[in-house]
């Protein structure tokens, strides 16, 4: 069982446009300076559930709503990539043109085949983000003028045109 330590409704600040935030549990990165350390427990907060779900699909579906973000804790920690999984179908399914951002502590390439973050999930998973912003929070190299992104290791990485050609192109940010 997934857990989630927030969910938060018309954002602006976790990725373009206006958007609904899911805020996973669980993350082993301990990134030093991290802004929310107690989504570092995997049961902070509460079970993600078919009501959690049923409530995100809803508040996508208004035309002003760019689409959803995933972070958290950390999206692609093993049990929270198994927990997303069947709600990113679904999502996909239902509201196909909500666009996908989703952060992680971990780098696109911990992600591929034989990463050390890869599972059977990971690829279809991928295959559903449009913005992956990778890397780990880096205290050394914290920029507040950065946009979406809180330290300057941190990427955000087209992931359409990554499944295009292969290659990383990131999104200017300011």
């Amino acid at each position: 069982m997934m857990y989630y330590s927030a969910i938060k409704y018309c954002d602006i600040a976790n990725g373009s446009g206006v958007r609904t935030v899911l805020f996973v549990s669980g993350c082993r990165n301990h990134c030093e300076g991290c802004f929310q350390p107690e989504t570092w427990n995997f049961k902070n907060g509460q079970p993600f559930t078919a009501k959690e779900e049923d409530e995100i699909i809803e508040s996508l579906k208004p035309g002003y709503i760019a689409g959803l973000t995933l972070l958290g804790g950390d999206p692609f920690e093993e049990e929270n990539q198994a927990g997303l999984i069947g709600f990113m179908r679904r999502l996909k399914k239902e509201l196909p043109d909500k666009n996908v951002w989703a952060f992680s502590g971990y780098l696109l390439e911990d992600l591929l085949p034989g990463g050390k973050k890869h599972t059977v999930y990971t690829d279809e998973l991928l295959s559903y983000i449009d913005v992956l912003v990778d890397g780990p929070f880096v205290l050394e190299k914290k920029n507040l003028m950065l946009k979406f992104r809180g330290s300057e290791n941190q990427r955000l990485i087209d992931m359409n045109e990554y499944r295009k050609t292969g290659t990383v192109v990131t999104i200017p940010d300011r």
